[in-house]
């Protein structure tokens, strides 16, 4: 397989999506765990939003909802794909997207962080939050969830719903795409200092957020969703591991 064909074909949903499942199903178990619950206890920011939307409307039910409307339409999303290729998954692929992410997450604080202090020109501040005070378990289970729901709310459907409003204005793709980018990105910084666990804000750390936010959505629109979420969890479990050492 060439280099275009393995770039074209895990954007796909077949792989793409196959690719986050593991952490999705990672995330959920450890923080069912740690909080005995499937909804309550400590949990990512993002997680906790979309699910109360739908509790809110319907209770334990309204959970029940949600796990069956993620599951089904990325089930759809899965299977309808991989009618369409026509041929079986090829496992060494998944490899190589993982390769991918472990790459992605080790330049992510660097890049972001030249990228922050050349914008601020100055010293890039430590980027903390309530969220350090927690026990290294919750956070390594907050990190998990970082990459899965973060990407879903503020890459998936963000971003997408973003390029679905620049389409409806009859904007060109480009410009549609760029300000789907900018405006996630900034939205993705602010969610970061909501609520109990949110970071104090300052001019650095927003920054930081920013450019990070810039950065994912970037990689979704060229990599997709899977890698995306796998390296937004490596970066944050790395973060997390070298603040506890």
């Amino acid at each position: 397989m060439s280099l275009r064909e393995y770039l074209v074909a895990t954007r796909q949903p077949r792989y793409s999506i196959l690719f986050a499942l593991p952490l999705l199903i990672l995330y959920e178990a450890l923080a069912a765990l740690i909080s005995h619950s499937a909804f309550s206890g400590v949990r990512n920011g993002a997680d906790v939003l979309l699910k109360t939307l739908f509790v809110s409307l319907g209770g334990r039910m309204g959970l029940l909802t949600f796990g069956l409307v993620l599951f089904g339409l990325a089930g759809y999303l899965v299977i309808r794909d991989q009618r369409r290729a026509g041929k079986p998954l090829e496992p060494r692929l998944f490899v190589g997207m993982f390769a991918e992410s472990i790459v992605y997450a080790a330049l992510l604080g660097s890049v972001v962080s030249l990228l922050t202090a050349w914008l601020l020109q100055g010293h890039l501040m430590t980027v903390q939050g309530a969220v350090e005070r927690l026990s290294i378990g919750t956070q390594l289970v907050i990190s998990l969830g970082a990459g899965l729901y973060e990407e879903l709310l503020f890459r998936v459907l963000l971003v997408s719903a973003l390029v679905a409003l620049g389409k409806y204005l009859r904007w060109k793709r480009p410009l549609s795409v760029g300000v789907a980018i900018v405006g996630s990105a900034l939205i993705f910084s602010g969610f970061h200092y909501i609520g109990p666990l949110g970071d104090q804000l300052t001019l650095s750390s927003f920054t930081f957020r920013a450019v990070a936010g810039l950065l994912l959505s970037g990689l979704y629109v060229a990599r997709g969703f899977g890698i995306t979420a796998w390296t937004h969890a490596l970066y944050d479990i790395a973060v997390t591991l070298a603040a506890s050492g």
